[in-house]
């Protein structure tokens, strides 16, 4: 599956049961369903790919303190760019 293919499939009610639960997260953050996304999120703390999801999720939210506590977390680096940005750069890195 490439980004374009994913992109298709958020006119879908419900996400693939085929897709990874990282992307499955990040397919109800699009869909607005911040509360899914968060679950899988917080589902595995302490993974670094789950706690760089968290961190994006809390930058969703508006809460850069608790955002950036979970990039520390995860080891990564603030995310600059626009929240659209982050997004579409953490469906391609899980897409691979």
């Amino acid at each position: 599956m490439n980004f374009e293919a994913f992109s298709a499939t958020l006119s879908e009610d419900q996400p693939s049961s085929n897709l990874p639960i990282l992307l499955k997260a990040l397919w109800f953050d699009a869909k607005g369903d911040w509360d899914a996304a968060h679950n899988i999120a917080q589902s595995s703390e302490g993974t670094p790919a789950y706690d760089q999801i968290h961190a994006y999720l809390h930058r969703v939210e508006g809460d850069t303190w608790n955002a950036g506590y979970w990039y520390r977390r995860a080891g990564v680096p603030v995310f600059e760019g626009a929240l659209k940005e982050e997004w579409k750069s953490l469906v391609i890195k899980h897409l691979k």
